[in-house]
């Protein structure tokens, strides 16, 4: 199958609306036609938003109009990612359109022309292609184009240290205790050394912890983004000499690791079930450190999986 220069039109990425999920889908659909992908945002019904991705009878109804809409005239190309995104795949495949699964769906892999699934999942098959983290958007342009978004970040004295607050989850946990240690040892890290603190949080920080983020007293140059305008998560990857971030998300410590900064990671140990196995791959690979203040720099190579991804399905699908 041929995708030409017009191809990000004719590519489909599908995901429910999560954030993370939504990423994973745009980057890969990027990667594989680059241009600009269109997006679906699923809006599931019952019973499918239970069943997902096991196909029910009359299951085109599944997302309602946008996605009937899309039925109608399948792209050549579709990546979904997420359990939703699994269903809303399946279906298009039965509709003559290529299809890419992004995480392990729960179901055979076989129902998609090929599944990419993180590593640490285990999920193995003929057509599944695993991945080290998760999909994103982070190169070197990424990082350029960031700095270029947010230059008075560049201003500040360096070492410039970027902090990335996630949120609690059923893997680990994040509270206002847990904050104060990460800014105490980052706050300890830049003033040994002249530097300074970009701060951000996420949509799973918690309101105290982002209230506490944004009313501290730094005694070093301090940015914290705590929401509102445009959130400068890009300039701050982007201007980052160092990086520390929070163990709970993979997709979060796979962007920074994408960067060429050393990573530092608040309480690895604390961290459970199958993100360990992500985490403890990169602890082994030198790529990430536990966070302490005394923590010094170490070379870091950037781990930047999208385009290996998006080379081997490209191959296994033959596009040209």
């Amino acid at each position: 199958m041929v995708l030409n220069s017009n191809a990000g039109d004719r590519a489909l990425a599908i995901s429910d609306g999560h954030a993370g999920n939504a990423r994973q889908a745009l980057a890969l659909a990027s990667a594989l036609a680059p241009g600009a992908p269109r997006e679906l945002l699923l809006a599931p019904r019952a019973p499918w938003r239970w069943l997902a991705p096991r196909r029910l009878p009359g299951d085109a109804a599944a997302f309602g109009d946008g996605f009937a809409g899309v039925l109608d005239a399948p792209p050549p190309l579709a990546v979904g990612c997420g359990r939703q995104a699994a269903l809303a795949t399946r279906i298009l495949r039965g509709r003559g359109a290529r299809v890419v699964q992004v995480l392990d769906p729960r179901l055979a892999p076989r129902h998609w022309d090929v599944v990419v699934a993180p590593a640490h999942d285990g999920l193995a098959g003929p057509n599944v292609v695993t991945v080290t983290g998760s999909l994103h958007p982070v190169d070197e342009a990424w990082l350029r184009d960031g700095r270029d978004a947010f230059p008075g970040l560049g201003d500040l004295p360096g070492p410039r240290v970027a902090v990335l607050l996630g949120g609690p989850s059923r893997h680990a946990g994040l509270d206002v205790a847990d904050f104060e240690d990460i800014a105490s040892a980052v706050e300890a890290m830049a003033a040994r050394e002249g530097g300074s603190v970009l701060l951000t949080t996420s949509r799973r920080t918690p309101a105290a912890v982002r209230q506490q983020a944004g009313a501290r007293d730094w005694r070093v140059p301090a940015v914290a983004w705590t929401g509102g305008d445009r959130n400068p998560y890009a300039g701050m990857l982007g201007w980052a000499d160092r990086i520390a971030c929070t163990a709970d998300s993979v997709n979060m410590l796979s962007e920074a690791c994408a960067t060429r900064a050393p990573v530092f990671v608040h309480r690895p140990g604390a961290l459970r079930g199958r993100p360990r196995r992500f985490l403890d791959e990169l602890l082994a690979r030198g790529r990430v450190r536990p966070l302490t203040a005394a923590a010094p720099a170490f070379d870091a190579e950037p781990l930047r999986e999208t385009a290996r991804v998006a080379a081997e399905v490209r191959a296994r699908l033959g596009l040209d």
